[in-house]
């Protein structure tokens, strides 16, 4: 397979940014990246306009960071709470997975609505009662920590009144 090497003009998932000299299939720079005005040539030519596209973005880096930094704070602040089923003896039924936590998050606030369910690292599901704290990476450098309070929600009493009836 024959290569070509191109400067990308934009941030592309899982190849680089805006500024990277990238070496791709010749066929994945002629059929989608080019045409898709994505990225262009790696010309002697083009080589030279480097310098304005790193421009943009070290200032595009530089507002992700801080907008990150802004919503970290905000995250820290914020403490969700969640109520798990129990029955006899204080077992749970059921639990807080990160579909919860993103849900509880969308609802709570607006600014929250730009984290998506990948961000928050919660290895496992939470079975049991008692305070959490859960990373959210915001950013490769920002992670901030969020606060979840899980109580007990005693469901024997309801299940003896629905037996009794």
């Amino acid at each position: 397979m024959s290569q070509i090497n191109v400067i990308l003009k934009e941030k592309v998932e899982n190849l680089g940014a805006e500024a990277d000299v990238v070496k791709v299939k010749r066929g994945f720079a002629l059929n989608y990246l080019i045409p898709k005005n994505k990225a262009y040539e790696a010309t002697q030519g083009n080589l030279r306009h480097i310098e304005s596209l790193q421009k943009t973005r070290a200032v595009r880096e530089a507002d992700e960071l801080e907008g990150a930094t802004k919503l970290a704070s905000r995250l820290n602040k914020q403490r969700l709470k969640f109520q798990l089923k129990t029955g006899q003896g204080g077992k749970a039924f059921g639990s807080v997975t990160v579909k919860d936590i993103h849900e509880s998050l969308q609802e709570t606030d607006r600014q929250f609505r730009e984290i998506e369910r990948r961000q928050i690292e919660l290895k496992k599901p939470i079975k049991q009662t008692g305070d959490f704290d859960v990373p959210i990476k915001l950013h490769a450098e920002v992670t901030a920590i969020l606060k979840l309070k899980i109580s007990a929600k005693d469901t024997s009493h309801e299940d003896d009144a629905a037996q009794s009836e």
